[in-house]
């Protein structure tokens, strides 16, 4: 099954607006979905770009949304910013928060994937994408991308 994920911002290929970057207000960009199967229990999102020198850089993780959740507004700094008792994880920037894009050189893809999940994950806040990506295996019922990309 598959979620379709977009953004009132940018579409999907396209470039993401300065605004959502570190050259600009670094907030993370608004963000909506639909097609979660009725047997969903919890969402999550990861934002990642593969691009980066190092290997994949981990932006953004959310986990355990509301599964009746369909949008991520506009500029979410903390958990209370984020729908029922959803959590943020730890990015490679070491924050648990969203970390716009940021290349140092060239043009980077970032990725916005979305899984739907048939339980919430047992993970505390901070917990890192490899966290919630083994908490998920075995659970993901259909998920999602969107992709962006950026350069300086």
């Amino acid at each position: 099954m598959s979620i379709q994920l977009t953004s009132s911002a940018f579409e999907d290929g396209k470039s993401i607006p300065t605004k959502y970057t570190c050259k600009g207000e670094d907030i993370s960009p608004p963000l909506a979905w639909t097609g979660a199967p009725a047997r969903t229990q919890s969402l999550a999102l990861i934002m990642d770009d593969p691009d980066a020198a190092r290997g994949t850089w981990v932006h953004w993780v959310v986990y355990n949304l509301p599964a009746d959740a369909t949008t991520l507004t506009e500029a979410i700094e903390s958990n209370e910013d984020l729908p029922g008792d959803a959590l943020q994880g730890r990015n490679d920037s070491g924050r648990n928060d969203y970390s716009g894009p940021c290349p140092p050189s060239g043009t980077h893809r970032y990725f916005f994937k979305v899984y739907a999940v048939d339980t919430r994950l047992p993970l505390k806040p901070g917990a890192t994408k490899a966290d919630v990506l083994r908490a998920m295996e075995g659970h993901v019922l259909a998920e999602g991308q969107l992709m962006g990309t950026y350069k300086k």
